[in-house]
């Protein structure tokens, strides 16, 4: 697990432990409640989209740091 996804996982386990108090405290059917466990899913999301990103090759990587590099030309037909 990368440093990233190790930090968002931290993040949803936080995020679940504030959820579960704003809903103990406001009771389940409220906004704050909705709106705490929102902010969970969208944590969630965003472990889901960094554990599909395919990590770039050695090109695409020269690419990103040479756009105008030969090897990087992409051409139109």
């Amino acid at each position: 697990m990368s440093d990233t996804q190790e930090k968002i996982q931290d993040q949803i386990q936080e995020e679940i432990e504030h959820a579960r108090a704003v809903c103990d405290i406001s009771g389940g059917n409220s906004a704050e409640c909705a709106a705490a466990w929102d902010a969970v899913e969208e944590l969630q999301a965003e472990a889901s989209h960094q554990r599909n990103k395919k990590p770039k090759n050695s090109l695409e990587q020269y690419c990103d740091d040479n756009p105008d590099a030969l090897e990087c030309r992409v051409y139109d037909d």
